[in-house]
């Protein structure tokens, strides 16, 4: 087994999702303003003559504000160009048109500090009592900016949220699918030649389990399916069976394990009916495999044990055989005794 270090020159692991990783703490309405009053207090202390010196007050605070405000705008992701993965988290999760719509306020507010700031200054030389308008225009900034306070607060959770996603690169995926103790983490861990990442995930607290392996075409990606499969599928409910199909948005090819010991505490009928859910939901080929064979042999075909190693190189090779290929594979679930 070859080492999974990337070459150098590679795309780094996981580089759509680092486009949430990389977008700086949201601040709130208050923290804005704060920052940005401080600054121009301070230049406004500088200054000699005290009617100039609230004029540049004012332009500092108009200019501190907007510009953080189109920070926010320009370093948020670009939510069209999400691969489909992410965009189905983020439309999941949050809502793509209510993120937009949030976007879309805090644009809203730039555009308007800094129109009716920089039009305040500029009048400010004529007016009779120059700290006034200094204060009205404080008062009308202020004001704008807490108005899309909730915005900003919605769009911070929403980005420490997303950037927990996990790590999803382009190359050749393959997902594992099946009922918890089957044995899928395990394969996964026998044919990475490194402990698997487990990434935090918004619908299970036991998270994605995603491994990598290099091989003479290219590294792989291995990526165990969540706990929203710890439950038959009718008592699934819809947000569940989404992130079900968003996850399998990353697949080439699935691998369904199936434990025909029963040992993982769930019969062969309802192993059987998610495995016809899964290629209900899924376009790319399903090969089908039963584990522990060192315990029980109830199954024709490929079978594997990842306690003894049985299988298991014959059960990848069959993965990898569909790299080029299209189309439904595996063993129908009937062929099992």
């Amino acid at each position: 087994m070859e080492d999974e270090t990337t070459a150098p020159g590679d795309p780094p692991v996981g580089m759509n999702r680092f486009q949430f990783e990389r977008t700086p703490t949201i601040p709130t309405a208050d923290e804005i303003l704060d920052v940005s009053f401080r600054r121009a207090a301070k230049k406004r202390r500088e200054k000699r003559n005290k009617d100039r010196a609230n004029e540049e007050f004012v332009r500092a605070v108009t200019a501190s504000v907007h510009d953080r405000l189109v920070s926010i705008l320009q370093r948020f992701p670009d939510l069209d160009s999400l691969p489909p993965f992410y965009q189905h988290m983020v439309e999941i999760l949050y809502g793509i048109d209510r993120m937009k719509k949030a976007l879309g306020a805090i644009g809203w507010a730039a555009w308007h500090v800094r129109e009716k700031g920089y039009s305040i200054a500029s009048t400010m030389r004529r007016a009779d009592d120059v700290a006034d308008e200094r204060r009205r225009a404080v008062a009308r900034i202020a004001s704008i900016v807490h108005q899309i306070d909730p915005e900003l607060r919605f769009l911070n959770d929403a980005r420490n949220v997303l950037r927990k996603l996990p790590h999803v690169s382009d190359e050749f995926t393959i997902v594992v699918a099946g009922y918890p103790n089957v044995g899928k983490s395990s394969f996964i861990r026998a044919v990475s030649s490194a402990a698997p990442e487990v990434a935090a995930y918004p619908f299970t607290t036991k998270g994605v389990i995603i491994g990598h392996r290099m091989t003479p075409e290219g590294r792989i990606q291995l990526v165990d399916t969540p706990g929203i499969l710890d439950r038959p599928a009718e008592e699934r409910n819809p947000i569940e069976r989404q992130a079900l199909a968003a996850l399998m948005d990353i697949a080439d090819v699935c691998l369904f394990i199936i434990d025909p010991s029963e040992h993982c505490g769930f019969s062969l009928e309802e192993q059987r009916r998610l495995l016809d859910e899964i290629r209900s939901l899924v376009t790319v080929p399903v090969i089908v495999t039963c584990s522990k064979a060192d315990i029980v042999r109830r199954c024709e075909g490929l079978a594997m044990s990842t306690a003894t190693g049985e299988g298991v190189n014959a059960v990848l090779e069959a993965l990898l055989a569909h790299r080029s290929e299209t189309g439904q594979c595996g063993i129908p679930s009937d062929s099992m005794q």
